[in-house]
């Protein structure tokens, strides 16, 4: 192992870490045992582990105009070490926290990747984020940059004034204000050696909704990523298959967009759609399904339930899903029937919160999903109940 990165899979090394190999669900937990290396960087197990592949699409990305891009898993591995590269170069080192207010775009992967990379801490913020909202979690977490779109530059610049510790905005798009991101990365070299992160070290700060108080900021490590990978390969019916591409409505700001979706599919080797069209619409996303063939997702109960009420749907449009995850919210009876009779997809529900992912659910090909039923723990997890 070399000292700035995590030992690259071999070619014996199975990409997943289970096997629907007849096991039912109650021994594939009994049976399973993590390994968790002393060192491990999320961003390099996510991006540098598909050398065989670097040709493939990593990225899907179209916006509301419905203009499409695509980016290799060669392309995200180069950009992000440039990216990497280019933040140095302003000074930023590892422990820094460095804020993503960005919807589902080639600039948010490439962003979380390099600052993971230097060792440098992500904190994914929402596009909805008023200035109150932006403020409080910018000035709490301590944020030295900002990595963000032009529509938020100007609203960053007045709060700036109070942020004594925010240094640095880099704008996304080629009009925005601020330091170029484009500008910066293809400015800098395509090499670079990840800093040798224990897998304990913080990777990500996110923020809780603020249910019970104000906001609070969840410090989440590299492990991360391991820890979420059995529930990610049960939820979606065992990955990877060779056919899979993944999607979800969810923002890469919140764990269920990030965490559920884009980095543990990325790290798969499986494909990601990217939209970046606005507020939910139910129509197009299904035109989105059907366009790009999406087979696996994560789509919450609410977004499923405004499927529901789209005319005809299972006439309309030719889906190609065998896998949805649902979380966020109780599945229920009627969404977990509309899943299987028109949508003709098994719908395993997940629970989790901010500070930890993937503990309980259900995976319909080992285990028939209970309406009203959440599941049970995942593999490397136990749950008990507590008598308060």
């Amino acid at each position: 192992m070399s000292a700035g990165n995590v030992r690259p899979a071999r070619k014996s090394e199975p990409m997943n870490l289970l096997e629907n190999n007849g096991r039912g669900f109650e021994t594939l937990h009994e049976d399973f045992r993590w390994r968790i290396p002393e060192f491990y960087n999320m961003g390099v197990d996510a991006c540098d582990r598909h050398a065989a592949r670097a040709d493939r699409t990593a990225l899907f990305l179209e916006n509301a105009d419905g203009q499409c891009r695509t980016l290799t898993f060669g392309e995200l591995k180069t950009r992000a070490q440039q990216l990497a590269n280019g933040l140095r170069r302003l000074g930023l080192q590892r422990g820094d926290r460095v804020g993503i207010i960005l919807p589902q775009r080639a600039e948010t992967a490439l962003a979380h990747i390099a600052l993971w990379k230097l060792g440098c801490i992500s904190v994914p913020l929402s596009v909805l984020f008023g200035p109150d909202a932006l403020g409080y979690r910018l000035k709490d977490s301590g944020t030295r940059a900002v990595i963000t779109d032009s529509a938020h530059i100007p609203m960053l610049s007045e709060l700036q004034g109070e942020l004594p510790e925010l240094e640095f905005m880099l704008g996304v798009d080629r009009d925005a204000n601020g330091i170029d991101f484009w500008e910066l990365l293809e400015s800098s070299a395509e090499e670079f050696e990840a800093v040798n992160t224990r897998a304990n070290d913080p990777a990500l700060l996110i923020y809780t909704s603020g249910t019970t108080g104000p906001p609070k900021g969840a410090v989440i490590a590299h492990r991360c990523l391991i820890g979420n990978l059995t529930g990610f390969e049960l939820s979606q019916n065992f990955v990877p298959r060779s056919d899979d591409l993944m999607w979800t409505p969810a923002d890469w700001a919140w764990t269920g967009g990030l965490l559920d979706g884009l980095i543990p599919a990325l790290r798969y080797g499986i494909p990601v759609l990217g939209y970046d069209g606005g507020r939910f619409d139910a129509q197009r996303c299904l035109e989105l399904l059907e366009k790009h063939r999406v087979r696996i997702s994560f789509i919450p109960p609410t977004a499923l339930k405004m499927f529901m009420q789209v005319p005809n749907l299972e006439t309309r449009f030719k889906l190609s899903l065998r896998s949805i995850m649902s979380a966020g919210e109780t599945v229920g009876e009627e969404v977990l029937g509309f899943a299987d009779e028109v949508l003709k997809v098994p719908l395993n529900e997940m629970w989790g919160q901010t500070e930890f992912n993937y503990l309980v659910g259900n995976c319909q090909a080992i285990m028939p999903a209970r309406p009203g039923s959440m599941g049970k723990p995942y593999p490397g997890h136990r749950v008990c109940p507590v008598d308060s």
